[in-house]
């Protein structure tokens, strides 16, 4: 036997490797499911208003150059986080994040609950 399929399977497990980190945010930030692109992400409430923190989860979630939807709530009661969202989670969004390949196009955006700036909030 070769060492080309080892190599193979090694390259195979470490791909499956960084797949894995890269599908799943911290467990500070669980990631509570997906929903065709978007993924709904479960911010610490003491990061809530952190942009620096957002920043670093985005980074860990999303491959870079890649189409990439991010849905960031905090889940202030402590409700199961499950899919769909429980409406406990669900009326405490933080953050939007939308990453379009395809339109080179890039958006960070606050929730206004949380009134961040004079910057457009949904």
């Amino acid at each position: 036997m070769s060492a080309a399929p080892t190599l193979g399977r090694a390259a195979s497990a470490a791909a499956l490797a960084l797949l894995a980190g890269a599908a799943s945010a911290g467990p500070d930030w669980p990631v509570a499911g997906t929903q065709g692109l978007v993924r709904f992400v479960i911010v610490p409430e003491a990061q809530a208003r952190d942009r620096e923190a957002y920043a670093r989860e985005i980074a860990a979630l999303c491959e870079p150059g890649a189409t990439c939807f991010l849905n960031f709530y905090t889940n202030s009661t402590g409700a199961p986080v499950a899919m769909p969202l429980p409406d406990a989670i669900d009326r405490e969004p933080t953050a939007l994040y939308r990453r379009s390949a395809k339109q080179g196009a890039e958006r960070f955006q606050w929730s206004c609950r949380l009134q961040q700036g004079n910057e457009p909030c949904f």
